[in-house]
């Protein structure tokens, strides 16, 4: 059974420019570089972002874009300065699927090598009474 997420791992072609999402979009914080060092596969960082322990490391791209993405829960406001960011960025945003009223806002955004990431202000909880409602 587990307890929890460890960390989250995204292989990126370039540390550097990932490493500007995850602060100025995520709010993370860089805890650990290797430098031209290679402890584990490739060059890596790591970062904690709202708690989370998030690595990247060195390597190809994802191929293709597909629905697969992590949703960060963030406020309203948070949510607004985060597309700012992303804007800023020249990331690629993708426009949000239909919703019911009252499932959340979400902002989905490509990073430079195809992983797709979501920030959302809903709960699982108002997700299920909205559906619950709607039905």
């Amino acid at each position: 059974m587990i307890s929890g997420i460890s960390h989250l791992t995204f292989v990126v072609r370039d540390l550097e420019k990932m490493s500007r999402i995850i602060v100025e979009v995520l709010g993370g914080e860089e805890v650990y570089s290797s430098g031209d060092k290679t402890f584990s596969v490739s060059r890596e960082k790591f970062f904690v972002a709202g708690g989370l322990w998030i690595a990247i490391m060195e390597g190809e791209a994802l191929p293709t874009r597909t629905y697969n993405h992590v949703a960060f829960k963030v406020t309203e406001a948070e949510l607004a300065r985060a597309h700012a960011a992303v804007l800023q960025l020249g990331l690629d945003v993708k426009p949000p699927r239909p919703r019911v009223e009252g499932e959340g806002q979400s902002l989905y955004f490509h990073d430079h090598d195809n992983h797709l990431f979501e920030l959302h202000t809903g709960t699982l909880e108002q997700r299920l009474a909205r559906y619950r409602g709607a039905a």
